[in-house]
């Protein structure tokens, strides 16, 4: 009798944990995309920035505080890209389980070889990144690597669940790679055309695609346009036909 009770509370147990979701906070909402795409019904995901918001400057809300310390991943760029803001949150959340090197810690640029390194990052060239440019997500093969860190987190915190997390990551991996088939196409006619950019968030776009990005509206990263820069970026247009 007792058996067959452990039994049946073992297997209660197991139907408990295989259909419990896990607790994904992103900092950013490309980032929760990607989450949502591999975790599907298995996590519940949460951004903690808006599209609308600039991912350097995120006002950091108590509420992100009450979200990272019931959370069972953290899934952050990485790069310093949220040097400004994420640091003290996770001070103040102290959740042992979001610590760097630990499985619920998914850093997107793990494995990510970053362009426009600075040589000599100074304030005076304005919000520059020491160890490069961190605005690599737009690249779809690095989205590709990104969700595989993703899908092998989840599979770490949730081993129930890990054929499902796999599973997820393989549909997403074919589906990007019959759309850079599209996308590729749709885009060389443009190969090698000058593309004007707000900040610097699209080189890793431009280098996969073969476009040129070398005009920016601001004159320098994080520094918001005067009105004479944006003339001079207007004439710059007209001269090169952009």
């Amino acid at each position: 009798m007792k058996r067959t009770l452990l039994t049946a509370a073992f297997s209660i147990a197991l139907a408990f944990s295989a259909q419990a979701t896990i607790k994904v906070v992103a900092t950013l909402p490309d980032l929760a995309s990607l989450a949502r795409e591999i975790g599907g019904d298995k996590v519940e995901v949460s951004s903690m920035a808006k599209p609308t918001e600039d991912s350097h400057f995120v006002d950091a809300r108590p509420s992100f505080v009450v979200q990272l310390r019931s959370a069972d991943v953290l899934i952050d760029g990485g790069a310093e890209l949220e040097l400004g803001w994420l640091p003290p949150l996770l001070q103040n959340a102290r959740n042992p389980k979001l610590e760097v090197g630990k499985p619920g810690r998914v850093q997107a640029s793990q494995g990510v070889r970053l362009m426009n390194v600075p040589a000599n990052a100074t304030r005076a060239a304005g919000d520059v990144h020491a160890l490069g440019n961190p605005h690599f997500v737009v690249d779809p093969i690095i989205a590709k690597t990104v969700a595989l860190h993703i899908a092998q987190a989840f599979s770490a915190v949730d081993p129930p669940n890990a054929a499902a997390y796999d599973a997820n990551y393989k549909k997403f991996e074919a589906t990007i790679n019959a759309k850079l088939q599209e996308w590729g196409a749709a885009l060389l006619p443009f190969k090698g055309q000058s593309v004007v950019a707000y900040h610097d968030s699209w080189v890793y776009f431009a280098h996969r695609f073969g476009l040129n990005i070398d005009i920016f509206l601001e004159p320098k990263p994080g520094i918001p346009p005067s009105p004479s820069h944006l003339a001079e970026v207007i004439e710059k247009m007209k001269a090169q036909k952009i």
